[in-house]
């Protein structure tokens, strides 16, 4: 499973700094295109923002794995420190509830609504349930996060 994780990791890696230069890139042509030539570019503001929604949610699925969402946990490792192991999988075990329910579920229910319905977007002429495809993607990301948080050693909740 430890191996799957690192996998996982540095192909998110690679996804996210990937994204992040094509939403740079298409900005800046969106400029230069604008003040140099006069003529703004009819699809860069689509795309950077679909990019954004990429981005987004595979970030929050990269930050679940590496642990680095934000928590307030002082008064939890001030006053509970026994049960850090039980709270810890309680919320793991929320967040799976969570993700399931609402990305892969709803987000799965949206991309195959808007893939029948066979909405295009106006500028890129591109299904919006390929858009939208990465809800169920990060929802089951997360899962899998979160379950390997459930099943690994709790060495970084000290």
């Amino acid at each position: 499973m430890e191996k799957l994780k690192k996998t996982l990791d540095s192909v998110l890696e690679t996804a996210l700094v990937s994204i992040m230069g094509g939403i740079v890139l298409s900005i800046v042509w969106q400029v230069i295109s604008r003040y140099v030539f006069n003529s703004p570019s009819e699809y860069t503001d689509e795309l950077s923002r679909y990019l954004l929604i990429w981005v987004g949610v595979l970030g929050a699925a990269y930050v679940t794995g590496t642990r680095g969402h934000i928590s307030l946990d002082f008064f939890i490792k001030k006053y509970f420190t026994k049960q850090l192991g039980a709270l810890d999988v309680f919320s793991n075990l929320l967040i799976i509830a969570f993700a399931f329910v609402v990305l892969i579920i709803g987000g799965g229910r949206l991309v195959f609504i808007t893939l029948s319905l066979g909405q295009i977007s106006a500028a890129l002429q591109v299904p919006l349930g390929y858009v939208y495809s990465v809800l169920p993607i990060g929802g089951a990301i997360i899962v899998f996060y979160s379950i390997y948080h459930i099943y690994s050693p709790k060495k970084d909740l000290e």
